[in-house]
C-alpha cells in the first residue's frame, strides 16, 4: 500500500522545512520566495509494530511496511495561472497525487519574507484555492470539447460528460470538487486528475510558542472545518526529526507536547510528532 501527498502553499510558508522534517531530508529552506524549483520527493515508510509480529508468525524474509511519498513543489502566488510566479508549471507533479497538503503560514516573522507583505492564514487559505481552482478549469477546457465528440459517437459516455460540466460549474463558483462532489461522481472524473477533487488536509504553521496554545488551535481549524487539520512548527519539527528517546521527551515536554511514535501526517486527524496535547 502507498499513499502519495502533494504539499503545497505560498513562498516561504515552510513547506520544504515541513518536507524535511518528513523525510529526514536536507533541501533547500531558504528565506526568498521560489527557493524550490524541482520538485522535491521523498518516500517514508510507515511504522507499524504490527509487521514485525505478523513476519514472525508467518516465517516472512523480508518486511515492506506502506509507504508515503511527499512531493514538495515550488510556492504558488497569486496570478500562478496568468503566469505570475513560477506560474502552474509545477502542478503536473502533483496531479496524481492521492491528497494535497497545504502548509499555511501563521508564525510571524520580520526576517522572513512574505509574499503578500503580510501574515493573513484566510487570505492565504483562498489564493491557493483560487489558483488550483483555476488550474482544474483550465483541465476542463482542455478536455470538455474532446469529451463532447467522443460523447456523441459513445452514449455510454454521458454520465462522465455531465459529471465534467457538473465539475466546472462548480469551480466557476469558486468552490471545491472534493466538497461538492459525492463518491460517484467523484469516480467519474477521476481521470482528469483534477486538484480540488482531492482530499485536503491543512497544516498551519505557527512559532514555537503558540504550538501548544489550544485556543490558538482551535481558531485556526475552524477557518478550514470540516477539511482535517494539524497546527505544528515546523522549524521544531525539524529539530526534533534527529532527536531521540529521552532526549526527545524531555524537549518536547519543554514545549508542552506530547511524544509521539513518528510525525507521520498521513494517519490524519491523529496528531504528528511536535503537536499540541488533546
Amino acid at each position: 500500500m502507498a499513499l502519495s501527498i502533494g504539499i503545497v502553499g505560498l513562498p516561504n510558508v515552510g513547506k520544504s522545512t515541513l518536507f524535511n522534517a518528513l523525510t529526514q531530508n536536507d533541501v533547500l529552506a531558504a528565506n526568498y520566495p521560489f527557493a524550490t524549483i524541482e520538485p522535491n520527493v521523498g518516500v517514508v515508510p510507515v511504522p507499524d509494530p504490527r509487521l514485525g509480529q505478523l513476519a514472525e508468525i508467518f516465517g516472512s524474509a523480508e518486511i515492506l511496511p506502506a509507504t508515503v511519498t511527499f512531493v514538495d513543489i515550488a510556492g504558488i502566488v497569486r496570478g500562478a495561472s496568468e503566469g505570475e510566479g513560477l506560474g502552474n508549471q509545477f502542478l503536473a507533479a502533483i496531479r496524481e497525487s492521492d491528497a494535497i497538503c497545504q502548509v499555511v503560514r501563521v508564525f510571524v516573522d520580520d526576517d522572513i519574507i512574505h509574499v503578500d507583505g503580510k501574515v493573513n492564514p484566510k487570505a492565504d487559505i483562498e489564493t491557493i484555492h483560487t489558483e488550483l481552482i483555476l488550474a482544474d478549469l483550465q483541465t476542463i477546457d482542455n478536455r470538455l470539447p474532446k469529451l463532447e465528440k467522443e460523447a456523441k459517437r459513445n452514449p455510454e459516455l454521458g454520465e462522465q460528460l455531465a459529471a465534467v460540466k457538473a465539475a466546472q460549474e462548480v469551480l466557476n463558483q469558486g468552490q471545491t470538487i472534493e466538497r461538492a462532489f459525492d463518491a460517484e461522481q467523484l469516480e467519474l472524473v477521476r481521470d482528469l486528475h483534477l486538484l480540488t477533487a482531492k482530499p485536503f488536509l491543512y497544516v498551519f504553521n505557527v512559532d514555537e510558542a503558540s504550538v501548544s496554545n489550544p485556543d490558538v488551535a482551535e481558531q485556526l481549524v475552524s477557518l478550514v472545518a470540516p477539511s482535517p487539520a494539524i497546527v505544528l512548527c515546523a522549524q521544531l519539527e525539524a529539530e526534533l526529526a534527529g532527536v531521540e528517546g529521552e532526549d526527545l521527551v524531555e524537549l518536547l515536554e519543554s514545549y508542552g507536547l506530547h511524544a509521539r511514535d513518528s510525525i507521520a501526517l498521513p494517519t490524519w486527524p491523529s496528531p504528528p510528532l511536535g503537536s499540541r496535547p488533546t
